[in-house]
């Protein structure tokens, strides 16, 4: 009988092992990059203005004092600060002087080039410079990582591993194979898989990722095993674990 509890015992453990351990295949990225290969990656990814986005601008040329009513700004003293602006629901932005400008939709490229020409054809300013900077690029990652949470951005371009490395990177347990991203652009959403063990899943439309996009790990098949196994198996593995340990201590 002695000998019967043992195996029962180790059989268990073996099982447990089993749930939990995940193969190569599903756990190394970019699997199938060769050593030494290159690959020119010509996606020339520009951010689009959302509604609600908070865009900062500033305008700036030789004569100062001509670019002054195009800055405005808030507070007093030290602390004074330049006034954001927010996309309104119909994608415009109410801009000194010039009025409503819209934005939605565009990169801010375009919307530098678009100020410029707007100042330049009014006459307000011969050669503006225009800068543009979006304020709330953020992005959430969810699920399997190591530090879940919503990152701010400094910058206006992010890949997706970028974003996986701001959360710890997946842990263990992540599925790889099916990493999802969740996309809204005016009201409508869209939801993209890749699958990070092959190096293609870089020529996703989703490879850079956008201002308040979401990024979900689902969980890997095991931790799905374990989550359904409920306490009255926990609660036998107890109960067997006791009466194991008391049938040694009694044949000792």
């Amino acid at each position: 009988m002695y000998y019967k509890l043992i195996k029962c015992s180790l059989g268990i453990a073996m099982l447990f092992l089993f749930i939990g351990c995940g193969s190569r295949k599903n756990i190394v990225y970019v699997q199938n990059a060769r050593p030494f290969e290159t690959e020119v990656v010509t996606n020339s990814f520009e951010p689009k203005f959302k509604i609600d986005d908070i865009v900062s601008i500033y305008i700036s040329s030789f004569d100062m004092a001509a670019t002054a009513p195009f800055n405005l700004t808030i507070g007093a003293g030290q602390n004074t600060r330049e006034l954001d602006y927010v996309i309104d629901q119909d994608g415009n932005i109410d801009f000194p002087v010039l009025g409503k400008i819209k934005l939605i939709g565009l990169s801010t490229t375009e919307a530098k080039e678009l100020l410029r020409k707007r100042l330049i054809e009014g006459q307000f300013l011969n050669d503006p410079i225009v800068n543009i900077r979006i304020k709330n690029f953020r992005v959430t990652v969810l699920g399997q990582v190591n530090k879940p949470g919503t990152y701010l951005v400094d910058s206006e371009r992010i890949t997706l591993l970028e974003a996986i490395g701001l959360a710890g990177d997946l842990d263990i347990r992540g599925r790889r194979k099916n990493v999802l991203v969740i996309r809204d652009f005016d009201g409508v959403k869209t939801y993209t898989r890749v699958d990070l063990t092959t190096k293609e899943f870089v020529n996703s439309p989703v490879y850079y990722l956008t201002q308040n996009d979401v990024v979900y790990v689902e969980p890997n098949k095991s931790v799905v095993r374990t989550s359904n196994l409920d306490s009255r198996l926990t609660i036998g593995l107890s109960v067997f674990s006791i009466i194991l340990t008391t049938v040694i201590a009694l044949i000792r």
